[in-house]
């Protein structure tokens, strides 16, 4: 029968132990000095070594060679591998966590080994355990007979009692670098003859996060439908992955506003069954390596890929602004992390793209402006000259009469509200602001550091006016402008648009000619003040 390949090539001996030197050394000394402790507690994440360590150090403890233990090959060492070695008794906690369980576990431990030195209790996923049976362990696990030897090992080591940490020596295994994890599959590929290219084992040990299980399960995959060659294509097609290159054009379009593109782009890949998910977190990695080509002479030090697509990366990382590198990494990965649970995940992604390419605070203006609607004016009466219409967009027309018809359901919900509210100038401006983070707190908590900061001063037609104590709370307040919106046009019974201003000398008050001027660039039409 077939076994696998982390199975198959799982260390018997200290040495073939990747990535932690650190606890090898300190095992190595313990056995080699008789000085191993009565318990001990081995954590750290999925994959890692944890296990096949503990099955080691009982080899070491049991072996019986003269030289160095473990040996791997005397009576004792064959007889752990293989499970048949009576005084190494491993216990499943997911499945045995009841304190009947370890009640057996205490009766057991009485009695003396059988054939070897020392009898080992090897108990995994210990934090599966109930609080009662870690009450009924715990003074076994402290004083236990001299022949007895405890290992637990947990991938959760916060939910184990601090009356259990504190009676055992804790081991914390590490997730192993990338160029161990591409040497120790590049050894086994050679003991079975296949031939896996170097990229194709970087792409393994990057997606196996720091797991040897993870990158042997990905390895023995990606081998087992092919003949004796692998290459970083089939990696990718068994990952539902994509190569550098759609990373590199689709981040271009995004750099280029070209949202309709970039779409159509996204849509090519993720037809050839690509991988939503998968595609967020590569495509948030090549912003990474964005990062780093921007401030590192030899990226290659953190970037594992060939040095011509380092180039190609160092090249459009050269025309990227580093304020669209960082909001590429932080849109991403609130898409990423709310696409975890999503059932639409495709839906996230390109919706990460459309704010990418306009931006999220400038959708609504964007709109605005389109549909040839009039831009919000304070503190102006303005009279409006329209220019001929040959000079409007010929289908500005139709896009109005559009958007008016789809405005239809929405305006007849708002009216009643709006009929109910005071005038635009007899609010008052401290009772909304108020009403508008009793709210905003429930949505948003960390809305509460404007809510002293700030104040409204003032409420118009169309706008309301922030003034901030300090550029922090300015800042913030434009970081929650979408929100702030949405609750003033709830207490108001209409949609404004907010300014923020700091207080005692912000921004200048401008006149009415300037904000004329202002508007008939963004209208395209001429504006006068009377």
């Amino acid at each position: 029968m077939y076994k696998a390949l982390y199975r198959q090539y799982r260390p018997e001996v200290f040495d073939e132990v990747l990535g932690q030197d650190h606890i090898v050394r300190i095992l190595k000394n313990q056995i080699a000095t008789s000085g191993t402790s009565h318990a001990y507690l081995f954590c750290g994440t999925r994959g890692t070594g944890k296990t096949t360590t503990a099955r080691l150090l009982a080899k070491g403890l049991n072996c019986l060679s003269d030289g160095e233990r473990p040996c791997g090959v005397c009576d004792n060492c064959r007889a752990i591998k293989e499970g048949n070695f009576l005084d190494v008794i491993e216990i499943d906690a997911a499945s045995n966590n009841g304190v009947d369980d370890v009640r057996e576990l205490r009766e057991s431990v009485k009695y003396p080994p059988a054939t070897g030195r020392m009898k080992v209790y090897i108990i995994d996923e210990v934090h599966m355990l109930s609080q009662e049976a870690f009450n009924a362990l715990l003074k076994t696990l402290e004083e236990p007979p001299e022949y007895v030897t405890f290992i637990l090992a947990t991938t959760e080591v916060h939910k184990l009692p601090a009356t259990v940490l504190s009676r055992c020596m804790r081991l914390d295994f590490r997730r192993v670098p990338e160029s161990v994890l591409i040497k120790g599959m590049a050894d086994i590929c050679s003991k079975i003859g296949i031939d896996v290219s170097e990229d194709a084992l970087r792409i393994i040990a990057a997606n196996s996060d720091g797991s040897v299980r993870d990158g042997l399960s990905i390895l023995d995959q990606c081998i087992s439908g092919r003949d004796s060659k692998v290459g970083a294509e089939d990696v990718l097609e068994f990952l539902g992955a994509s190569g550098d290159e759609d990373f590199i054009k689709l981040t271009d379009l995004v750099r280029k506003k070209k949202t309709e593109e970039a779409i159509v782009f996204l849509d090519g890949i993720l037809s050839d069954g690509k991988d939503v998910r998968q595609f967020m977190r590569d495509w948030i990695n090549h912003y990474r390596n964005l990062l780093m080509v921007r401030f590192m002479r030899n990226p290659e030090t953190v970037i594992s890929m060939s040095a011509e697509n380092i180039d190609r990366i160092r090249r459009q990382a050269a025309v990227l602004e580093l304020e669209d590198i960082n909001r590429g990494i932080l849109e991403l990965s609130s898409m990423a992390d709310e696409a975890r649970w999503s059932t639409q995940p495709r839906i996230l992604l390109e919706l990460a793209i459309v704010r990418l390419c306009m931006g999220a605070g400038q959708i609504r203006e964007l709109s605005e402006v389109e549909f040839d609607e009039p831009a919000p004016i304070p503190a102006a009466k303005a009279a409006v000259t329209a220019e001929p219409a040959a000079a409007q967009k010929p289908v500005a027309a139709e896009k109005r009469a559009a958007a008016e018809k789809r405005a239809e359901p929405v305006e007849a919900e708002i009216v009643p509200q709006a009929a109910q509210a005071k005038a635009a100038e007899g609010f008052d401006c401290e009772d909304i602001w108020n009403k508008v983070f009793e709210d905003g707190e429930s949505e948003q908590g960390s809305i509460y550091l404007i809510r002293n900061g700030g104040r409204i001063t003032s409420i118009d037609e169309n706008t309301f006016t922030v003034a901030a104590n300090n550029s922090f709370v300015k800042e913030h307040a434009e970081k929650s402008r979408r929100l702030i919106e949405h609750l003033v046009e709830k207490h108001t019974g209409k949609y404004r648009a907010m300014n923020v201003v700091l207080a005692g000398g912000g921004q200048p008050e401008k006149t009415a000619d300037e904000i004329a001027a202002q508007a008939s660039d963004v209208l395209g039409i001429k504006v006068e003040v009377k």
